[in-house]
């Protein structure tokens, strides 16, 4: 199918913030909510978007986007994210950063604290962090992944099992009703397991358009995160047993 420029600006739209809405699109464009709406069934149809109540999600699937277009996509969310996990993160501490681009947004607001140590299987963190002086890196060995610089597989995990650190940050794929975190690379989730099992606290850092993907590995449960950072309020039904686990939830 062959896109008209509005379907593509659309695209475009839902690309960098996970989501597009009808009437807010009708607005920007100037046309009729029906206009959209058929835009939006277009694009369904063609295999760019899910359709959900009120406008239009990026296709779920059991692969992940291209890291450039992950990085792109709620950059403006990302980085409040990041700014309001570093700010529960106190000088004098050490921490694992795994890898995901939300992570990659805290690791940037982690440039201005004060003797740190820094342990992480993402080369974009490890990258970053080079400009404090006062934080030490330790980045994990592993299988490299050309893709996002991540490193991953057993080899990963075996070093992170040797830490027992302050704080985990950690990203995830998606996140669905139940409450259970998903990924696609096994390899990548039996590192984040690791990373989990050996940090006293746990902080979840994942921007709204999660909610509305799928992802075919479970990782963990929000049952096992201390706090969630997120920019958008989770259903009433999540909140509840986040509510239950004793999960705090920050919205930026």
């Amino acid at each position: 199918m062959a896109l008209n420029f509005r379907q593509n600006e659309i695209l475009e739209i839902a690309r960098t913030d996970g989501r597009v809405v009808v009437e807010t699109l009708a607005e920007h464009f100037n046309v009729s909510l029906q206009t959209i709406r058929r835009d939006l069934s277009e694009l369904s149809d063609a295999g760019h978007l899910d359709r959900v109540h009120g406008g239009a999600v990026i296709r779920k699937g059991v692969v992940n986007f291209d890291y450039e277009e992950r990085r792109r996509m709620g950059a403006d969310a990302k980085a409040a994210i990041g700014r309001a996990c570093a700010k529960e993160i106190p000088d004098n501490s050490s921490i694992i950063l795994n890898l995901g681009t939300t992570t990659e947004a805290v690791a940037r607001e982690l440039c201005h604290h004060s003797n740190i140590t820094v342990v992480t299987n993402n080369s974009n963190v490890a990258n970053t962090l080079l400009a404090n002086e006062s934080c030490e890196i330790m980045v994990a060995g592993g299988n490299l992944r050309r893709s996002d610089g991540g490193l991953v597989g057993d080899l990963t995990a075996d070093f992170m099992s040797q830490f027992k650190v302050d704080f985990a940050v950690i990203g995830v794929s998606a996140l669905d009703d139940e409450g259970d975190l998903l990924d696609y690379d096994l390899a990548e989730v039996r590192v984040s397991r690791t990373i989990i099992r050996q940090a006293r606290k746990v902080f979840l850092v994942t921007d709204s358009s999660k909610l509305t993907r799928s992802a075919p590995v479970r990782l963990a449960s929000l049952e096992e995160i201390d706090t969630i950072f997120t920019d958008a309020p989770l259903s009433d039904a999540l909140t509840k047993r986040c509510a239950e686990w004793n999960t705090k939830i920050v919205v930026v």
